[in-house]
């Protein structure tokens, strides 16, 4: 039933354990997020931050984004001669990150440091897992089709998942004015339902990168990053109720009336 969705496990011990590797790690950093243990960057940075080494946010993030971006852009030309399924994934993988760099240089408005080694964790896990997703692409081009093709549908979430992103990006970005540095209460779209829609989107994006895929990487990634994201948003609410005694009762973390 499961291969109906996916092409076969590529023959490739790399992509295979990769798979495994990646849900594992990001399930098991959502779990900490919800145990108090934080990847310290935005508001978290404050946690143990004295015995860091730090950079500013600005510089953090874009040494997050930039290699798994260069990943993307690259495989254009180390495989140049691949199937219409390839190019759309690595376009919406280049999309992606560019646009998150994007929105670091451009819209997102930083008050605190990250932590170095912290940057350098996410940087190296978004540039292998973004050209494990790639390389494990190129593995199934001999594969037959799954039976039910899920790129279009892909598409249509990557899409909705990327302009919700970004579209919430900018509503927190507007919470401050120039100068200001303080932590405010989200408002506007979703953020009068959940406190962190800008993680539901993204978790969209990345089941429409798994749809337009249909890879077993790409599902287990999709299925870890969500895991992680949803404990990084309990994590997020948990931190909004701590420091604003008027934090709204009714909004939840991640999902509208849910969770």
């Amino acid at each position: 039933m499961f291969l109906r969705f996916v092409f076969p496990p590529p023959p490739s011990l790399v992509v295979t354990a990769m798979s495994v590797v990646s849900f594992a790690s990001m399930a098991n950093a959502g779990l900490s997020e919800l145990r108090g243990k934080h990847m310290e960057y935005s508001k978290f940075w404050e946690v143990k931050s004295g015995r860091k080494y730090k950079v500013d946010s600005r510089t953090g993030m874009v040494v997050c984004y930039t290699p798994a971006f260069l990943a993307g852009v690259a495989s254009f030309a180390l495989f140049p001669d691949e199937s219409f399924r390839f190019l759309l994934l690595t376009s919406a993988l280049s999309i992606h990150f560019f646009k998150r760099i994007f929105e670091v240089l451009f819209v997102h408005k930083y008050s605190g440091g990250m932590a170095l080694d912290a940057a350098i964790v996410i940087s190296l896990s978004y540039f292998i897992s973004t050209a494990t997703m790639i390389y494990g692409q190129h593995l199934s081009r001999d594969f037959p089709e799954p039976l039910m093709d899920l790129k279009y549908p892909g598409i249509a979430l990557f899409l909705v998942g990327i302009l919700g992103n970004l579209y919430h990006h900018c509503q927190l970005s507007k919470l401050r004015s120039k100068g200001e540095r303080e932590y405010k209460i989200p408002k506007g779209g979703l953020f009068n339902l959940v406190v962190c829609p800008h993680y539901l989107f993204e978790i969209l994006g990345f089941i429409g990168f798994s749809f337009i895929s249909q890879t077993v990487y790409a599902f287990s990634l999709a299925t870890g990053t969500a895991l992680y994201l949803m404990g990084r948003s309990y994590s997020t609410r948990r931190w909004y109720v701590s420091k604003f005694e008027n934090f709204p009762n009714n909004v939840k973390a991640l999902i509208p009336y849910i969770l």
